[in-house]
C-alpha cells in the first residue's frame, strides 16, 4: 500500500519529465530551423532569362522565357533582380491575331506577356556580346541599373536560356552563336569576380547538354532538355495562331513550378526529374558534380524564389532623421559625438515624391 501523497508526487514527476522533453524538442526544432535558415549561404536572388530566337515561327521560344519570367516573379524575385532578354517582339508582330498578347497554351488561358512585363534587352539588343557583358559585369558606364546584373558573392542566380542550338553552340538572332567554351569562361569570370554564390543553369534547346559540358567553375547546378545528338521538341500547336506555343521541357517544368509557393519545401532534386523521357521524348540531362550541396536538400526557392536571409549585426546603427528643415552642416551637428564615425542612413521613399 502506497504512502499518502506518493501518487501525487509520481504524477508531478511524470509531468516534469514531459515538460522537460517538450522543451528539449522545441530547442532542437528551433536550432534546426535556424540552421536551415542560414545553410544556403545566399542573401539575394537574381534571374537572367534569355530568348535567343527571332521570327514568327519561333513564337514558342518567347512564350518559354516569358513563362519562366512569370513563375519567378510569382515566387518573389522582383523585376529589379531580373534581366529579361527577348530577341523578337511576338506581342506586336503583325501576324499575331491577338495583338499585345503571348500565350503558352492553346486554350489561351494566361497571357504571359501581361501588363507588368519589363523587357531589359529587346530585339537586336539581344546579342552574344551583350549577354556575356551582362554576366561578367563588363558594361559601359552609361548602362542603366535595370540592364545590369548587380549580383555579389552572396547571390544565387538562375540562368535560363531557350532558342535553337546544336552540339556546343546556341544561336542568337539566327545570325551568330555563343559557344559552350565562351559560356564556361563567362561563368569562370563571374566566379573570379565574386559575382555569384551559386548558379542554376537551365537550357531548353536541341543538344542542350553540350552547353554545360565544359563548365569548370564551382557551385553550378545544370539541367538541359536534351542529350547531345537529340532534338528538343515542341509541345503543341495553337491552331488559331498557327505555330507551336511552347516547348515540351519548359511546359512540364512550368507544370511543376505552378504548384510551388514561396514557403514550399520542394527541392531542386525533385525539379531535376520533372520531364521523364516518356513525356519529353528527349532525354533530360543534369550535371551536379560542380555543385557543393545535395540537390535533394536544396530548396527550389533558393533559385526560383527570393527568400532574403537576415544576418544580425554586433553594433547598433543610428538612423538620422533627414526630414528636419536644416542644412547639411547643421544636421551633421545634431549627431551625437559617439556616433560621428557611423555613416548616416535613411529609408528610401517607396515612390518618388512629385516635384
Amino acid at each position: 500500500m502506497e504512502a499518502p501523497g506518493s501518487f501525487s508526487f509520481k504524477m508531478l514527476f511524470c509531468k516534469l519529465i514531459v515538460i522537460f522533453a517538450c522543451l528539449q524538442s522545441y530547442r532542437c526544432n528551433s536550432e534546426e530551423k535556424v540552421e536551415e535558415f542560414f545553410k544556403s549561404g545566399h542573401t539575394n536572388n537574381w534571374a537572367v532569362l534569355v530568348d535567343t530566337s527571332r521570327f514568327w515561327f519561333n513564337y514558342r521560344h518567347v512564350a518559354n522565357v516569358l513563362s519562366i519570367y512569370r513563375s519567378v516573379k510569382k515566387l518573389g524575385i522582383p523585376d529589379s533582380h531580373i534581366i529579361l532578354m527577348i530577341a523578337d517582339d511576338m506581342a506586336c508582330n503583325p501576324r499575331n491575331p491577338r495583338p499585345a498578347t503571348v500565350f503558352n497554351n492553346a486554350n489561351q488561358h494566361i497571357n504571359v506577356y501581361g501588363d507588368d512585363v519589363e523587357v531589359d534587352y529587346r530585339g537586336y539588343e539581344v546579342t552574344v556580346e551583350n549577354f556575356i557583358r551582362v554576366l561578367t559585369g563588363r558594361l559601359p558606364q552609361s548602362t542603366p541599373p535595370s540592364k545590369r546584373l548587380s549580383s555579389d558573392e552572396r547571390s544565387n542566380i538562375l540562368v535560363y536560356m531557350t532558342g535553337h542550338g546544336g552540339d556546343g553552340f546556341l544561336k542568337f538572332q539566327d545570325a551568330e552563336e555563343v559557344s559552350n567554351v565562351e559560356l564556361a569562361d563567362a561563368f569562370e569570370q563571374m566566379w573570379q569576380k565574386q559575382r555569384y554564390h551559386e548558379v542554376f543553369f537551365m537550357i531548353d534547346t536541341c543538344q542542350a547538354e553540350s552547353m554545360f559540358q565544359l563548365f569548370y567553375s564551382p557551385n553550378i547546378l545544370s539541367v538541359a532538355s536534351s542529350h547531345v545528338g537529340e532534338d528538343s521538341l515542341s509541345h503543341h500547336v495553337d491552331s488559331s495562331i498557327g505555330v507551336y506555343v511552347i516547348d515540351r521541357y519548359t511546359y512540364y517544368a512550368l507544370e511543376f513550378l505552378d504548384k510551388v509557393t514561396p514557403d514550399s519545401k520542394k527541392t531542386m532534386g525533385q525539379f531535376l526529374k520533372v520531364c521523364p523521357k516518356n513525356l519529353c521524348i528527349s532525354t533530360v540531362a543534369t550535371r551536379t558534380d560542380l555543385f557543393a550541396r545535395d540537390p535533394n536538400k536544396v530548396l527550389l526557392t533558393d533559385f526560383f524564389g527570393s527568400v532574403r536571409n537576415v544576418e544580425p549585426l554586433a553594433k547598433t546603427i543610428k538612423l538620422v532623421n533627414k526630414t528636419d528643415q536644416c542644412t547639411k552642416d547643421s544636421c551633421q551637428d545634431k549627431i551625437e559625438p559617439e556616433d560621428q564615425d557611423l555613416e548616416p542612413l535613411s529609408y528610401a521613399e517607396q515612390f518618388p515624391m512629385p516635384k
